[in-house]
């Protein structure tokens, strides 16, 4: 993928993207319900071995969201643990800008942070973006022995009514390839993460037209799905693309589909 776009589409979609972010909430909830219990059993370990001498509230547990966005998931991440130490990493200036507390700019192949240095790892519809072998492998860099990992991501299927729309209309793919679960999977257990589990989710929001999908799509910074723009159509290609959509209505409007992937493991004691 084209990097330098990416980064470009994102900086761009800072200033709208919280009002179009449905999706990303709702992906930053089903992750934390993943997650949640895991790090709570690592707390409650961290207090036992502590007894008598500090609460639990006190103890520093060091959390980062790489490829924060600006911030919903170190919201959600601030709400359950309010004494942690949060860390937000991006590579787009303008969403960094906008994500609350501790910000570092980073491309999250590629960190600058030392080895060891959190405890969880969280990243939300990101990795879909980058190189998962690479991000997996700073992840298990990052985070201290025993640490935990929390990726979503999305899957084939991801827009698949848009893709069929757009399908023979001329000779682009209009919506990206995914990696399918099973390759994030092994590239995850290749970076030495143990405990690696998968939860897949569809989600199906509806629009009232075409139109306002791909300008949410834009909202997001998402318009990388595409690897070329609808605006550069004629009409008539863009009247068909319309209808073939407009054929899918139900009743709450044009159906898009996201298949995401859940992803957690954890990093060896030892």
């Amino acid at each position: 993928m084209n990097k330098r776009a990416i980064r470009r589409s994102f900086d761009r979609a800072a200033g709208s993207y919280d009002a179009a972010a449905a999706l990303q909430r709702e992906v930053g909830e089903l992750l934390m319900e993943e997650i949640a219990e895991e790090i709570g059993d690592r707390l409650r370990f961290f207090e036992s071995q502590n007894r008598g001498l500090s609460p639990i509230s006190s103890i520093s547990l060091s959390i980062l969201d790489a490829g924060c966005g600006t911030g919903h998931g170190l919201r959600l991440l601030s709400a359950r643990w309010p004494h942690a130490r949060l860390v937000a990493a991006d590579f787009a200036p303008a969403m960094l800008a906008a994500a609350p507390g501790e910000r570092v700019g980073a491309d999250i192949e590629a960190l600058p942070f030392p080895a060891a240095a959190f405890d969880l790892y969280w990243s939300s519809l990101t990795i879909q973006w980058c190189d998962a072998a690479r991000v997996f492998g700073e992840a298990a860099r990052v985070l201290a022995p025993g640490g935990r990992l929390a990726v979503s991501s999305l899957a084939p299927g991801t827009l698949a009514e848009l893709d069929d729309a757009f399908s023979g209309i001329d000779r682009h793919r209009h919506v990206l390839e995914f990696a399918p679960a099973q390759a994030l999977a092994d590239a995850c257990a290749a970076a030495g993460f143990r405990n690696v589990a998968l939860e897949a989710r569809t989600i199906r929001q509806h629009h009232p037209d075409l139109r306002s999908l791909l300008s949410i799509l834009k909202s997001l910074g998402a318009n990388q799905v595409g690897n070329r723009r609808p605006g550069l159509m004629g009409r008539r290609a863009w009247r068909a693309v319309e209808a073939r959509y407009e054929s899918l209505r139900e009743n709450g409007g044009l159906p898009a589909t996201w298949e995401v992937i859940l992803c957690t493991a954890s990093k060896p004691s030892s």
